[in-house]
């Protein structure tokens, strides 16, 4: 495949816009920290809505999405679409207490939850555990996406592509800071979605797959259409919707789908005008990120499956491709090789702008845990504004040049998706409940953090296996499903009882956090009677819980946007009598969910 002048225009012309904006906010980004990192607590609802949107519209996204459809149809993306839940519950209860709570960042949460030296100790751990850890973990699944896209379609080496994406990516954002993040992610949105949907509408018509009515009713892709797992294949429905539905969204801690918001999401909440800007872009990011994006992915893998049906005819069409990155999420890639001149510059362009926006993200989200959470904490306590903004430059220039030496080591995108999940498996519901259970405690989240990680790496290896259950796998036990509960179950067990076996937290810092925050509910009684014994004032009002309302409207909120999500499916399918049902239960649970918003907000302390 070649890039023809026309495409080449279109890529350097979005380089050189991208790059623009980057320079233009740098003077104003470099004022202070909070400009660099939160761009003044100054943001609305749209633009960071749009700005989660695009974040999350990575080059290894559509590739997870393939590799997944191809592999246990569309039916398998439950294992991501269950993350609305915790979405929604952001949306709903979260992100108006993240915007109360005025921390720079949610590492420095700890030290206004929690109290003494478990919690500094928390704050540091979790920012270099994150911020530089887990992050590197994701930005490198990024980097590897984009290692696939330059051999298949530039026919580009894995250290050509690394050079070129990581250089351009790391002046842009150490030079724009938070703000030319969001500023730059606005257009990269709509370049990213004009992409998607311009590519999966030309690859549904490419003569090989001669368009939807033909796609759907393909041998190599009926089987892959079904919504829902099969419920005679026990195996597979426990783990692609059981599982999700009934355990993984409250208790995997997952960038960008954290049980209780957090992450680069509560960066986003953090920087909003006011709580209810917060809610807004919330909101907006779980409609578009579950219900609109996902289709022209779907649809592109279903049609790689006419084109592409197994690894071999992938390796036929693209021998250059070396053997350890050879996978089902390449054949995304290979579709697009099939794109004519003009479109073809504005799909490689709208992977760029995917790459560039999310570890530019990345890459200022972790930057702001190591200058904000460790830097100006433990290293230069009376650190300027101006070293700090240095300091968080040098900072991303490190984080680039790690994630980018692990994308070269790893082998596909699902590989990442699920160590990530197994390491947070069971420490979710810490998230959830330490806002409104006051006996949640640091070391609650320290016994849990490190559990996790540890079952994780115990079930996970042959040898231990081994010994622990007598077999290689914990297959040989258990049921191939049942590792994730596992490790959720264990975890759960180990930090409850952790939390009663250990002190509360400071009573100053409990008045403290409450008086700030207004949580309300019965896990806070306690405190508010202690308070009420010594005449503390803590509470402001005594409004009705919000959590009630906020549970009704995350439900409601799941079933617009499933309805939406699986109307769009029926539509797309031709199963005109089902999507019509669906569209109709979407615009009922819109109304609903309208009139218990507003009743929502009406019951919320202001």
């Amino acid at each position: 495949m070649e890039l023809s002048t026309l495409d080449y225009s279109i890529i350097i012309f979005f380089f050189l816009t991208t790059l623009l904006i980057g320079i233009i906010v740098s003077k104003r980004s470099g004022k202070s920290a909070s400009e660099y990192f939160l761009s003044g607590r100054s943001m609305p609802w749209w633009l960071l809505g749009f700005s989660m949107v695009a974040t999350t519209f990575s080059t290894d996204t559509p590739n997870l999405v393939t590799d997944i459809v191809r592999q246990d149809g569309v039916a398998g993306n439950w294992v991501w679409w269950a993350f609305l839940l915790t979405g929604l519950l952001t949306v709903f209860i979260y992100a108006r207490l993240w915007r109360r709570s005025n921390v720079n960042t949610d590492m420095e949460f700890y030290e206004l939850r929690y109290s003494g030296k478990p919690a500094r100790f928390l704050r540091i751990f979790r920012s270099v555990y994150l911020g530089v850890i887990f992050n590197i973990l994701a930005m490198s699944g990024v980097t590897l996406a984009a290692i696939k896209i330059g051999q298949v379609m530039l026919g580009l080496s894995a250290i050509e592509t690394v050079g070129y994406a990581a250089v351009v990516t790391v002046i842009f954002s150490a030079l724009g800071g938070f703000k030319g993040v969001v500023y730059s992610d606005f257009l990269l949105f709509f370049v990213a979605m004009a992409g998607a949907v311009g590519a999966a509408y030309y690859c549904v018509n490419l003569p090989e797959v001669n368009g939807l009515e033909n796609l759907v009713s393909h041998p190599n892709v009926k089987d892959k259409l079904s919504l829902v797992p099969d419920f005679d294949n026990k195996e597979a429905l426990i783990s692609l919707l059981v599982i999700p539905l009934a355990i993984q969204w409250w208790s995997s801690w997952y960038p960008g789908a954290e049980p209780g918001g957090g992450g680069y999401i509560a960066q986003r909440m953090l920087a909003s005008k006011n709580e209810n800007h917060a809610i807004g872009a919330t909101f907006f990011f779980n409609i578009m990120h579950y219900a609109i994006r996902p289709w022209p992915w779907i649809i592109v893998a279903l049609a790689s499956l006419v084109v592409f049906p197994d690894l071999t005819s992938i390796q036929e069409a693209f021998p250059d491709v070396t053997q350890d990155k050879l996978g089902h999420d390449l054949a995304y890639s290979a579709m697009l090789t099939k794109l004519p001149s003009g479109l073809l510059g504005i799909v490689v362009a709208s992977l760029i702008s995917a790459y560039m926006s999310t570890i530019s993200t990345h890459l200022n989200w972790g930057a702001s845990y190591i200058v904000n959470d460790v830097y100006k904490q433990y290293v230069n306590k009376d650190a300027t504004e101006k070293a700090q903004v240095n300091m968080g430059r040098i900072a991303t220039v490190v984080l680039m040049a790690l994630s980018t030496l692990l994308a070269l080591a790893l082998t596909n995108a699902v590989q990442i998706f699920k160590y990530i999940l197994m390491f947070g498996a069971g420490t979710g519901l810490i998230f959830i409940l330490r806002w409104f259970w006051w006996r949640i405690n640091a070391w609650s989240e320290i016994s849990a953090m490190f559990s996790s990680g540890i079952i994780s790496i115990l079930i996970s290896v042959p040898h231990i296996n081994g010994v622990l259950f007598g077999s290689d796998t914990v297959e040989g036990i258990f049921p191939s499903w049942f590792q994730f509960p596992l490790v959720v179950l264990i975890t759960t067990i180990i930090w409850v009882a952790v939390t009663f076996l250990t002190k509360p937290d400071d009573d100053d810092i409990l008045f403290k956090f409450y008086s700030r925050v207004q949580p309300g509910g019965p896990g806070w009684s306690h405190i508010l009677e202690k308070a009420n014994k010594e005449n503390i004032e803590i509470s402001e009002k005594q409004e009705k819980w919000m959590v009630p309302s906020g549970l009704l409207a995350m439900l409601l909120g799941c079933a617009l946007v499933y309805g939406v999500l699986f109307s769009m499916g029926s539509w797309i399918y031709g199963n005109i009598t089902q999507a019509i049902i669906l569209t109709t239960l979407s615009v009922l649970a819109g109304f609903l969910l309208a009139k218990v918003w507003k009743r929502l907000g009406k019951n919320l302390v202001s």
